[in-house]
């Protein structure tokens, strides 16, 4: 625990699951005086409230940022616009605002103009998460032994961007300063294909135990009962990251999309070739692709990035 808190006021933006990890990692690693938050939904609010989660809960967010040194956004990035633009007239000259979307350029423009003189924005995210939400969700070790990836824009404060770093490296993440349109594009296949393959093979398989109930006779019929009791390891991981935010993933999307589809394209040529090896019996081409995957897997692993937790990037963040 620091001997003296790196700021004197942090202020909170959305208290999911991201949003309540950091009000638990700021506290228990003693870097604010006062944590102060607020939820556009009453009813998080006062489910916050009743967990102690923060030392004031405003129904106001002009009332949760007054005053703060650090304010960070930890809502969907579709919000982060409209939460820039509430907040602009009760920022404090030299605060520092942050957000913990993955999707940083969408969010540099929607934030970046309402920024007062003196204000610093230094967009961040966290490149963690599970697949539960809500305040309940969060707890204090979220962020350690992850990376926190820091998309100053051009010209950004050097001193409130320092203090983030060791904001971040205080909660126990490894910091990584990147291009916001790298970071963007980065994403988009470690993490943004991958979820969008998730939903897709999640939905899949539902049509197809609808399509083979209706087809099939009553004594071989296969019900979702039975794909949910005979699920692998793999189908139990794809639910597991379909699970995620609703709201959080249709923003990511949306918001970085020309790298998504980017990303998809090149995906989807990849699978055309597997799909023809397959088609064609030919082995020495799938073992190749398996063996060069197994050893991608392994690097995850000796990077520490496998996770002690259940792990799907930002598995919400709302407000």
């Amino acid at each position: 625990m620091s001997d003296a808190p790196q700021f004197e006021r942090v202020a909170i933006i959305g208290i999911g699951l991201i949003g309540s990890s950091l009000a638990h990692a700021t506290r228990a690693n003693g870097l604010a005086r006062h944590i102060a938050g607020h939820d556009s939904d009453p009813d998080i609010r006062r489910r916050s409230e009743a967990l102690g989660l923060v030392d004031s809960m405003h129904d106001d967010v002009g009332d949760a940022v007054a005053g703060a040194d650090l304010v960070i956004a930890a809502t969907p990035v579709g919000a982060c616009g409209a939460v820039a633009l509430a907040i602009r007239d009760h920022l404090a000259p030299g605060a520092i605002v942050t957000d913990v979307g993955s999707v940083k350029g969408a969010v540099i423009d929607a934030m970046a103009p309402h920024m007062p003189e003196g204000v610093h924005l230094v967009p961040g995210h966290p490149v963690a998460g599970t697949e539960h939400s809500g305040p309940e969700a969060g707890f204090a070790e979220l962020f350690r032994d992850r990376f926190a990836i820091l998309t100053p824009p051009p010209g950004a404060n050097e001193d409130a961007v320092a203090r983030l770093v060791a904001f971040w490296r205080a909660l126990g993440s490894d910091v990584e300063i990147m291009d916001a349109e790298h970071h963007d594009r980065v994403l988009a296949i470690t993490s943004h294909l991958p979820h969008l393959i998730a939903y897709t093979i999640v939905e899949t398989a539902s049509d197809l135990e609808t399509e083979l109930e209706a087809k099939s006779r009553d004594d071989d019929v296969v019900t979702t009962r039975e794909v949910i009791k005979y699920s692998a390891g793999g189908f139990r991981d794809f639910t597991r990251i379909a699970a995620s935010d609703p709201t959080m993933w249709r923003d990511v999307f949306l918001l970085n999309k020309d790298a998504v589809l980017e990303m998809l394209g090149r995906f989807t040529e990849d699978l055309t070739a597997l799909q023809r090896a397959i088609r064609h019996d030919d082995g020495d081409a799938l073992f190749e692709l398996f063996t060069r995957t197994r050893a991608i897997r392994r690097g995850v692993i000796e990077a520490g990035q496998a996770g002690r937790f259940q792990y799907t990037e930002n598995g919400d963040s709302d407000d």
